[in-house]
């Protein structure tokens, strides 16, 4: 997909973007326009988890770019992954183990257990699940010279000379914000810091453009940025920036971002926060969200319902819409409970009842937020398949009480490319 027209400006500004579902690519004018878009999905579940698909999908979108978009005014790339997914690599930059991805558990509990004793409290590395866990666990596997992130070892293929990372990657394998190092303690959990790639801020400039890149048309000027997590970059696309800026996401799972001015961090929430351009960005995630609606509703039925919503007659409905026990934001309890009952006869108000309920959790999380001391929400932008909902709409317009907010774009890649843009707005 490229913008039409036969006098688009130029493109500047090259965002590439490893999601769960595959890999996409944004081209960018110096204005932030949109030149061209490319995707490659993953033909199935085991290629999301496989580096050579990942590269074959990367070098797919920007094949197709190149064919439409002279990549000759290109300025710099960027690169978001998934976040806490790594991979251990020889000195070459060739993978010797298997990909650990960001959702799986590290299978040592003795590594675990020991990040537990020696990480901060409120240390995004802790955890089963962390990234810290899993990098500790791949760096005693057998010819691993460095450990990197999914967006590292992509612009290592690009043609990045060494490994590097961001901070906001790095976060969850234990980087410190504070004092911008790798902190000795993660040598008492049993990570070599010396195997773990350098890190810069999210869009500094780390070396000129080389390699597959060049061959793609990319000109010798061009530099590699600093690239981020596929969550921060799809914050960046929305547009949003300044402190109070909110985006919610309305997917099967219910996640909310604020634009911070300092950062805010409860791990007993979930809460973390990343650095990003001259902005912290906070949130956290729900296990609410559509999901639970798709347990009653398929896609006929939702599209039958829709129109006969009533958002401005609420149903009194008082309902928390959990799959099954457990929440973990903007409460924290393995054992809350779901409440869906009692369901009246009308699926009309069934459905809205349930609206309404993540409606409710949606102003909770932002209060939550302000209460840890984030600043008051001033401005929604919105993401997802909810997005689409009027009505809804309607009910969280008025619930949340602030300006509703139209996304620059909904992909990840346009958030990368944003990185760039904004390193290049800066002094020389």
């Amino acid at each position: 997909m490229s913008a039409s027209g036969s006098a688009r400006a130029p493109a500047v500004a090259l965002g590439i973007d490893l999601g769960t579902s595959g890999a996409r690519a944004a081209a960018l004018a110096a204005d932030g326009t949109m030149v061209d878009l490319a995707a490659a999905p993953f033909p199935d579940a085991a290629a999301s988890r496989s580096p050579a698909a990942w590269w074959a999908g990367v070098r797919a979108c920007l094949t197709e770019i190149a064919a439409r978009t002279p990549l000759d005014t290109i300025e710099g790339v960027a690169v978001d992954g998934t976040s806490g997914t790594v991979l251990g690599i020889d000195r070459r930059g060739a993978p010797v183990t298997a990909a650990l991805m960001y959702n799986d558990p590290c299978p040592d509990a003795d590594i675990v257990g020991r990040i537990a004793r020696h990480a901060p409290e409120n240390s995004p590395a802790r955890g089963a699940s962390s990234a810290l866990a899993r990098a500790i666990r791949l760096s005693r596997e057998a010819g691993v010279e460095h450990v990197v992130h999914q967006a590292d070892w992509i612009a290592l293929q690009l043609g990045l000379p060494r490994p590097a990372t961001d901070e906001n990657n790095a976060l969850k394998t234990g980087y410190d914000l504070a004092a911008e190092r790798w902190p000795d303690w993660l040598e008492r959990c049993g990570m070599d810091i010396a195997l773990l790639p350098p890190v810069a801020r999210a869009g500094a400039p780390l070396a000129g453009i080389g390699g597959p890149a060049r061959a793609l048309g990319l000109p010798p000027a061009a530099r590699f940025h600093a690239g981020t997590t596929d969550g921060c970059a799809s914050f960046l696309a929305t547009g949003a920036g300044a402190a109070g800026d909110g985006v919610t996401a309305l997917g099967s799972t219910l996640v909310i971002k604020l634009a911070c001015r300092t950062p805010v961090d409860a791990a007993q929430y979930g809460i973390y926060s990343h650095r990003v351009l001259d902005f912290w960005l906070a949130g956290g995630a729900s296990n609410a969200g559509g999901a639970v609606i798709r347990r009653f509703f398929d896609d006929a039925e939702l599209k039958a319902l829709t129109p006969h919503l009533r958002p401005e007659e609420p149903t009194g409905l008082a309902y928390y819409p959990l799959a099954r026990p457990g929440e973990r934001f903007p409460v924290n309890d393995p054992d809350w409970p779901p409440v869906l009952e009692p369901r009246p006869a009308d699926d009309r108000l069934f459905f809205q009842g349930i609206l309404e309920g993540l409606t409710r959790i949606e102003k909770s999380g932002y209060d939550r937020l302000a209460e840890l001391g984030g600043p008051p929400l001033r401005s929604l932008r919105t993401v997802g398949g909810g997005a689409v909902n009027p009505a809804w709409t309607r009910m969280r317009e008025t619930a949340l009480g602030v300006p509703f907010l139209p996304a620059r774009s909904a992909e990840a890649a346009v958030g990368a490319a944003s990185l760039v843009l904004a390193a290049r707005s800066l002094p020389p």
